[in-house]
């Protein structure tokens, strides 16, 4: 982490994904970030993947170096204790991260009458505030549709990245800032919604897909094969399976060169009166005519022969891998590098965590926090943000109004 956002306090009461990973990628930038868990846990507190144990890695990944006090929420005094903790006053707190519905106690109408410059970035699914969660909307935006092979047909084929969450999360953290510069600059709070369904929408709209869709019609399915360029996946004579990418013209020519294809990709430009070297979008039209060509150089090749070739020529490319493989053989995955730290972990396990994924040249980076307990910092928080005193602690505690860790 960094200490860009040092006296920063942000307050979350979140579970999932794109709400936790805000503040998140907050906290890993310097901001103080205390959560608001639930007694015993959120609904995601458990969540896989876990340990053999029950402890799960998906809670403590996305709760790094936060700080969480455990507060009984479906007491009025435990709610009382949140809103009290998310309006705390001061110039560099009045920030609030959450993914509960627009009404109720969190309500940002409600908590901003303790406190009118109060900043909340508030996820949703959708817009509407119709529950949703990234696996739904891109269902409902047509990318599973998109996704797979012709054979498929109707058949939706879904991913295992929740690609509209992290982005979401990403987002929401950049959000805030704006409004947190906008409240410096105004004195004026705000609230910032923040629908996954939009985030999905916006997305294809920006990388001009909405706009391909309105005049062209739904793009086919096209299985491996790279849209608008060059790009699929082949096998080697030893049999590895790579990804080979040409979208630049040099890509394209380094490509061309290893493979000793340049007299008969000429032989294709003149039968077909076009130039692959000049237009990616050319190379993608042609695809079908391409494939058959590199597919038979490839399997030719080993992939140790490839790499070197690849490697002297600026060819893109990256052989297949299993996650457990690339930490094991890709050096530019090592968990041994700057941006992990091995770390003693509430489950009890150690392993390598990450931090901040962005680096700043010349900034030393500060060293990574296990997630918490759950109600590690309940009696710290009450204490310094509340100002209350040991023995007003003890009695919320044994009110069961809030929790430490075990309690």
């Amino acid at each position: 982490m960094y200490q860009l956002l040092h006296g920063m306090r942000v307050v979350e009461c979140a579970s999932f994904i794109a709400a936790p990973s805000c503040a998140l990628h907050l906290q890993q930038m310097g901001a103080e970030v205390i959560r608001i868990d639930p007694i015993g846990g959120g609904p995601d507190y458990r969540r896989w993947p876990v340990s053999e144990g029950g402890s799960s890695f998906y809670w403590e990944g996305l709760n790094k170096g936060k700080k969480s006090i455990a507060i009984d929420l479906s007491s009025a005094q435990g709610r009382e204790l949140a809103t009290q903790i998310i309006t705390s006053p001061g110039q560099d707190s009045g920030l609030f991260v959450t993914n509960f519905p627009q009404g109720g106690f969190l309500a940002h109408d409600v908590l901003r009458k303790r406190r009118a410059d109060l900043i909340s970035a508030r996820v949703m699914g959708w817009n509407d505030g119709e529950s949703a969660v990234d696996y739904t909307v891109n269902a409902a935006v047509g990318v599973p549709l998109m996704t797979g092979e012709p054979v498929n047909g109707d058949k939706p084929v879904n991913h295992v990245l929740p690609a509209w969450d992290l982005m979401t999360g990403a987002y929401a953290a950049f959000a805030l800032l704006a409004a947190e510069r906008h409240r410096r600059d105004t004195g004026e709070g705000q609230e910032v919604l923040l629908p996954l369904s939009d985030v999905a929408l916006t997305s294809l709209g920006h990388m001009g897909q909405i706009a391909e869709v309105l005049t062209q019609g739904d793009r086919p399915r096209m299985g491996n094969a790279l849209f608008g360029a060059f790009g699929r996946d082949f096998m080697t004579v030893d049999g590895h399976r790579i990804m080979v990418v040409a979208i630049t013209a040099r890509q394209w020519s380094g490509l061309v060169k290893v493979l000793e294809l340049k007299s008969a990709v000429a032989q294709l430009e003149s039968a077909l009166q076009v130039s692959f070297a000049r237009d990616e979008g050319t190379r993608f039209r042609h695809r079908e005519v391409l494939f058959p060509l590199f597919e038979r150089a490839i399997a030719l090749r080993s992939v140790d022969d490839l790499k070197v070739g690849f490697s002297a020529n600026g060819v893109c490319w990256s052989p297949y891998r299993t996650l457990q493989s690339a930490l094991t053989d890709e050096p530019r995955f090592s968990t041994t590098g700057p941006l992990f730290q091995t770390l003693d972990h509430p489950s009890g396990h150690r392993y390598p965590a990450p931090g901040s994924a962005a680096t700043f040249q010349g900034m030393q980076r500060q060293p990574i926090v296990r997630a918490p307990h759950l109600g590690e910092h309940t009696d710290q928080v009450l204490m310094e943000v509340l100002s209350l005193s040991s023995s007003q602690v003890g009695e919320l505690h044994d009110a069961g109004v809030v929790a430490g860790v075990s309690e």
